[in-house]
């Protein structure tokens, strides 16, 4: 008898038949079983392998696609993988444009087949990682949903995919993540959590789950601020997740549940699962699994509560994993006396946060900088609680005292005579290290959890501690 080789033919032969492992030790008080779907075992590292393959299949067979034809696709990084991959498999050129926020690594898996053009995009053979601000709305010239559209439409042999409303995207979950996670688990699964994105994964899962057992509960898991849970679409830093409008794709009559969960749980948890159980996972599976938990905790041990991880930790070590990225965004905390504790007690009735927004007049500002007796502002845009990415620049009194003998200098806005933005300090840091870096700034934004909070100076510390030592004093 002739004995095979276990080899596959394809890297492409290696997507799906993921495996699953139950989460033990981030549950323990919890009597209901949670196991997690382990998506970071495709070639690309993501569930997004799947429906990667399965569009371009689907477009080949339309004839959408053709030699030298080039994909076009906004992606936050996993999707923009799993195209490339399969692009290069078949031989097309691929140009993915991607937000400011998504993480360097993920734009590092294409440098090892790029070279770095001198206009800062990243070229790979014809291909192009184009870079767009994520805090504009997806209508926007700028975004980089209308980027995409807008250059598929300048290339005759240009294809989209468009993960956001091609039926194929949750229709290949229905084939393959759906029957995979019900068989796995004999039929026996009662809860299944997926982060909300494109809708492809939890819907396409969903569906065919129900299908099999209408009582099992679909439940999505969100960033807070992204519209499933009731958001503005705002920017929120967890990457890969949420979204800012409604994809076609998503079909809210599949979701029994949608629970919201903040940057910081996100974060906290994919760091917990990693140190715990083992296994580096990324910021969006931190919200999947913090959702799990939460309606795990309500269950019994005759439920079973099944969470897909979507990708690797490894796309997030510059920032997740990163405990300066972490401090200096307000998520951790350092030793020692902390800068939280002055922003408290601050003696003033200036409020923490002063801004004004890039379309208001220069008036404006010079009228908030001279009530509040402020030598800087922020400029902002958006209402209060503002994001980190909302924070546009800064104006000074300096600035204004060049420009002031400008032709109609008080009516222009503050967007165009705004410098760079201050730079970040977390509130866990310590007294000691903030004080080291206003040497190098006078001005610091506090980060907490993710968000600006206040803006601290030297006087501000100063003025903390000489009243601090004088209460000793009493």
């Amino acid at each position: 008898m002739v004995k095979y080789m276990d080899i596959a033919d394809s890297v492409l032969d290696l997507i799906g038949r993921t495996p699953m492992v139950r989460l033990t030790r981030v549950t323990e008080g919890i009597s209901c079983p949670v196991v997690a779907k382990v998506e970071t075992t495709n070639p690309g590292g993501s569930v997004k392998d799947r429906p990667a393959l399965a569009m371009i299949d689907a477009a080949e067979k339309e004839g959408l696609l053709s030699p030298g034809s080039t994909i076009i696709e906004p992606t936050s990084g996993n999707t923009g993988v799993g195209l490339a991959i399969v692009a290069a498999q078949r031989g097309y050129d691929c140009i993915f444009v991607m937000t400011d926020k998504v993480s360097p690594e993920k734009v590092d898996l294409l440098k090892p087949y790029t070279f770095v053009g001198y206009d800062g995009t990243i070229k790979a053979y014809g291909a192009e990682v184009l870079v767009c601000p994520v805090d504009v709305a997806p209508e926007d010239p700028r975004s980089y949903y209308s980027t995409a559209e807008r250059l598929v439409k300048e290339r005759p042999d240009a294809f989209r995919p468009n993960q956001y409303s091609n039926p194929v995207n949750p229709l290949s979950h229905y084939l393959t993540t759906g029957p995979e996670i019900w068989d796995q688990t004999e039929g026996k699964i009662t809860h299944f959590v997926a982060g909300a994105g494109t809708g492809g994964t939890l819907c396409g899962v969903g569906k065919y789950l129900k299908e099999q057992n209408p009582k099992v509960q679909v439940i999505a898991a969100d960033p807070e601020g992204s519209v499933y849970s009731g958001g503005d679409g705002r920017p929120y830093l967890v990457e890969g997740v949420g979204e800012d409008f409604w994809p076609e794709n998503y079909d809210p009559s599949l979701i029994d549940e949608v629970i919201a969960v903040s940057d910081a749980q996100s974060f906290h948890r994919a760091r917990e699962v990693s140190r715990k159980e083992g296994l580096l996972i990324g910021g969006s599976c931190g919200t999947a699994v913090d959702a799990a938990l939460t309606v795990a905790s309500k269950l019994t041990k005759e439920d079973l509560v099944v969470v897909l991880l979507p990708d690797s930790g490894r796309g997030y070590l510059s920032k997740v994993f990163n405990d300066q990225w972490m401090m200096k965004f307000g998520f951790i905390s350092d030793e020692g006396p902390l800068l939280e504790e002055i922003i408290k007690n601050k003696a003033t009735e200036v409020p923490d946060l002063v801004y004004v927004r890039p379309e208001d007049t220069v008036t404006k500002a010079i009228e908030l900088l001279q009530e509040y007796s402020l030598s800087r502002i922020i400029v902002g845009q958006g209402d209060l609680p503002l994001s980190a990415a909302e924070i546009k620049g800064t104006i000074d009194e300096t600035q204004l005292q060049i420009r002031s003998f400008e032709e109609g200098f008080l009516d222009m806005k503050c967007s165009e005579v705004m410098g760079p933005r201050l730079n970040y300090v977390g509130s866990g840091e310590s007294i000691r290290s903030v004080l080291f870096k206003l040497e190098q700034d006078q001005t610091l934004i506090v980060m907490d959890k993710g968000r600006p909070s206040a803006v601290i100076s030297a006087s501000d510390i100063l003025s903390y501690l000489q009243r601090s030592g004088e209460n000793e004093n009493d």
